[in-house]
């Protein structure tokens, strides 16, 4: 099946999708019926909000040719040619973790955890302050849609991360030649389990459901500066508490896409410890920096900056809980920032950052 901007899918059956490869998933007891047999479904305790934000998810799932999904039973994964494999073998490492050892930083009484960054990488993000008694089953957030200008041996990035030790989960959009051959703004997701990791359907572990969303799906609505309404996307990876699965939900419907076992996890199979939001840039060595966001420098201007906003997470119980206290890291302040608003505009549940830069390259701002 082709989609209007020119991307081919292949409708795959459900059982032959590539998550049930995984070597832990061979004996499964997944079934299609399960995801759409309203008593069946996956308990996860996030409703729907009512938000002033426009609904990207939504326009995504009638990007088709002929305006329809793939067929029930089937599942819409991107063909890969011999070209993307050629191209995908140079995919770098991970942007980096947490070191396992507690240490204080900056002579902090709060206990935190030093970053190991991978080479290459470069961060803006907001985190919410690491304890040790940590119990996350689910983060959210509405990030606006951008498209910056970036070259070969580049990727610039904007994501939702949970983590527990060296598991983690990612989601939300990204231009990046070298995983997709091309530099449009997409939607990809990303998991790591110990030293496994992968983006997408390029290796087993993240099982679809929904047959309408490709999971790697491109935008043709992205912000421009100076627009005076933002294109947003709205995502959350929340967990099932009975059974431990950790869900891709988009939209503020929560139109659930899939989700990542419990038993591929060691770390996750209980809840996370760890939450981000923000940007992230990447360029070989030798290479300029990317841009990242909108290429401006934040000031807090929506209008003119890329953004994630509405951060929220939910409890051990399921229960969403609001952000205030965050902390920050940008790792190049001569290349990248971020403004962090936990109120904007006085709204007691409007957590925003507003985060970017130009890179190596010339500021348009």
């Amino acid at each position: 099946m082709q989609t209007k901007y020119g991307d081919t899918y292949d409708c795959v059956d459900f059982y032959k999708q590539p998550a049930f490869d995984h070597p832990l998933l061979k004996n499964h007891n997944f079934h299609p019926k399960a995801f759409i047999d309203e008593q069946m479904k996956p308990t996860l305790t996030r409703r729907a909000q009512n938000l002033d934000t426009s609904s990207m998810a939504n326009k995504s799932l009638s990007i088709w040719l002929k305006d329809n999904g793939c067929p029930l039973g089937t599942v819409p994964i991107r063909r890969i040619t011999k070209d993307d494999l050629i191209r995908q073998r140079h995919i770098p490492p991970p942007e980096g973790t947490f070191e396992s050892p507690l240490t204080n930083i900056n002579n902090n009484s709060e206990p935190k955890r030093s970053y190991i960054s991978s080479q290459g990488y470069k961060l803006a993000i907001v985190q919410i302050p690491y304890d040790p008694n940590n119990k996350f089953a689910g983060a959210g957030m509405s990030a606006s849609l951008w498209n910056p200008r970036i070259e070969s041996q580049q990727h610039t990035a904007c994501r939702l991360k949970i983590q527990k030790g060296l598991d983690i989960l990612q989601v939300g959009w990204r231009v990046d030649p070298t995983l997709y051959g091309d530099t449009k703004t997409r939607s990809f997701i990303h998991f790591q389990a110990g030293n496994i990791h992968c983006f997408n359907t390029l290796c087993p572990g993240f099982i679809i459901v929904n047959r309408d969303f490709p999971i790697d799906s491109s935008f043709d609505n992205f912000q421009h500066r100076g627009d005076k309404s933002a294109s947003e996307i709205t995502m959350f990876i929340d967990q099932d508490l009975v059974n431990g699965n950790w869900w891709l939900l988009y939209d503020e419907s929560n139109v659930e896409v899939g989700f990542w076992p419990q038993k591929i996890f060691t770390k996750l199979r209980s809840f996370a410890d760890n939450v981000e939001w923000g940007g992230v840039a990447y360029s070989e060595p030798g290479v300029p920096e990317p841009p990242m966001g909108s290429r401006c420098f934040p000031i807090g201007d929506p209008n003119y900056e890329a953004y994630c906003r509405r951060f929220n997470v939910l409890n051990d119980k399921g229960e969403t809980i609001h952000i205030d206290k965050t902390n920050v890291r940008v790792d190049d302040p001569n290349h990248y920032g971020l403004k962090d608003v936990p109120h904007w505009r006085g709204g007691k549940y409007q957590h925003m950052a507003f985060y970017g830069g130009p890179g190596g390259f010339e500021t348009l701002c």
